[in-house]
């Protein structure tokens, strides 16, 4: 049974930092490419970042260089060091396996607020 969990989401202050992690199971985590999405209230979901199998990593525009995803095999977790956090960084963050079937978490909340 392959279960992603995501956990570190919660209220953070505007400049803020937090550090998002997800644990994964039941899958070979080193053959897939790694990804975080968010989704905010009234909007869909969108694409955060990604770290390939060879630790190439791509990040959206709204969080390049604030944001920095990483991985780490033998622990089978991928992060999401969120820096310089703002009020529109808040959003359910989702983890994503993605290989020859795509893999969700259920998400953890992250709130920016003063």
């Amino acid at each position: 049974q392959v279960q992603l969990v995501e956990s570190g989401g919660g209220l953070v202050q505007p400049g803020g930092s937090l550090r998002l992690a997800c644990a994964a199971s039941g899958i070979r985590f080193s053959g897939y490419v790694m990804g975080w999405y968010r989704q905010a209230p009234g909007k869909s979901r969108e694409w955060v970042a990604t770290v390939t199998n060879t630790d190439s990593t791509n990040y959206a525009d709204s969080v390049k260089g604030r944001f920095t995803i990483s991985r780490d095999n033998p622990k089978n977790t991928v992060y999401l060091q969120m820096n310089s956090v703002k009020s529109e960084d808040t959003a359910v963050y989702y983890c994503q396996a993605r290989g020859v079937r795509d893999f969700w978490g259920r998400g953890t909340q992250v709130t920016v607020s003063s």
